[in-house]
């Protein structure tokens, strides 16, 4: 791989997750100070990327995998994206905001699989090149979220987080216009005995594995520690505002410098501790991450909050990466795509869904129904109660075993 593929490739990954922080961070913040959104406003708000989710595989296996080069069809839904940015940007209610937030995300999603798709026709060694690409998209996640707080200062004016709409959507129009100019990438010709029909897009040919146990506790457990992942998408922007901490949107990028220290320690977890215990590792951390956030503060327990943050690596890598890393191992040769897209449609789409919507009304339960406690202390001891019962349930009925993979690389 050349260096100018390298560069286009690192930028491109840049631009893609700098777009999604730029704006998808501080939404909730957004919606409650600029549109006034009822609590399950906000939850059909956020559903949007589930349904986006699970939509997205039409999008990829029927029409862009068959027809279109992966590169043309990244640029033409980048540039779409940036007019809907720009619709948002100027929307005056959640009524306006709603159908092209719905849009959007129908066609963003389909783009997380084609920047990987681009980027892996190009690797020569995806094991070890595609890392040193992708991190460039953790970084643009991390630009866009100090960008809002310490250069434009976004987070501390009333009402200027519609201007990340607007950032978003300059990106956007970039990343489209650049797109074209992106390594060619055609289709792949199928063979004859691969399936192409909407049941392996969607990875219904691998639901036969969740007849063995551990798989099915492992995918039951995936979409119910999304639940608790939703609140923090929900809220946390919210609460860390509204608690009255400094320049909120930046310090969450904290989260993003521990998501790629942890990555990679990853490996030296699973061949110390195994599988198992590594996913309850990563569950554990959802619900201490909870109550950091339930009896910290923006005073003198400021470090519980900033604690509650850093967690996001163990969080998320030690779950949902561990996760894909079994679920590759579990699969096998024959259905380690369709695997991983039962995982992806069980996790991003149907658990995540409910969680948006079970955190609505949580919220808005509380609202409507004070007690003596805080009100974000009744909110966080929900998702850390339904993690810590779904880390007992785990524990329980999954029995310990060597899944054989390669993390050498």
């Amino acid at each position: 791989m050349s260096t100018a593929i390298r560069i286009k490739l690192s930028f491109m990954m840049f631009l893609e997750f700098f777009i999604w922080g730029a704006w998808f961070v501080t939404l909730g913040t957004f919606l409650t100070q600029n549109l006034h959104a009822s609590e399950l406003e906000k939850a059909s708000v956020f559903s949007t990327q589930s349904l986006g989710a699970i939509i997205a595989p039409f999008i990829i296996g029927l029409i862009a995998d068959r027809y279109f080069n992966a590169e043309r069809i990244l640029g033409l839904l980048h540039l779409i994206g940036a007019f809907l940015m720009y619709q948002m940007y100027k929307a005056p209610d959640v009524g306006m905001f709603y159908p092209y937030v719905l849009v959007y995300m129908i066609l963003y999603m389909p783009t997380l699989a084609l920047v990987n798709s681009v980027s892996f026709r190009q690797l020569t060694n995806p094991e070890k090149q595609f890392s040193s690409i992708r991190v460039f998209g953790t970084v643009g996640w991390i630009v866009a979220g100090l960008s809002i707080s310490y250069v434009f200062k976004w987070d501390a004016g009333e009402g200027l987080l519609k201007n990340t709409f607007l950032m978003a959507g300059v990106a956007s129009l970039i990343l489209g216009l650049f797109s074209f100019s992106l390594p060619k990438t055609p289709p792949v010709k199928r063979s004859v005995d691969e399936s192409g029909g909407i049941s392996g897009i969607l990875g219904l040919d691998a639901v036969k594995l969740l007849a063995n146990r551990n798989f099915l506790m492992f995918f039951v457990s995936s979409v119910l520690i999304c639940i608790p992942l939703a609140f923090y998408y929900q809220y946390a922007n919210q609460f860390l505002s509204e608690t009255g901490l400094v320049n909120p949107t930046g310090k969450m990028t904290i989260g993003q410098f521990s998501e790629a220290f942890f990555l990679l320690l990853l490996p030296v977890f699973f061949s110390r501790f195994g599988f198992k215990n590594t996913i309850m590792l990563g569950m554990l951390a959802w619900a201490i991450r909870y109550l950091l956030f339930a009896y910290g503060n923006a005073g003198e327990l400021s470090y519980m909050l900033i604690l509650g943050i850093a967690l996001h690596g163990i969080c998320y890598d030690f779950f949902f990466v561990s996760g894909q890393i079994y679920t590759d191992a579990k699969a096998g040769e024959r259905y380690k795509s369709s695997a991983q897209g039962l995982i992806t449609l069980a996790t991003y789409g149907i658990g995540q869904l409910i969680g948006f919507w079970v955190a609505g009304f949580i919220n808005e339960y509380y609202q409507a129904n004070p007690t003596n406690d805080p009100f974000w202390q009744n909110v966080w001891l929900v998702p850390a109660g339904i993690a810590a019962v779904v880390l007992f349930l785990f524990s329980l009925f999954f029995k310990n075993e060597q899944a054989k993979t390669d993390l050498s690389v």
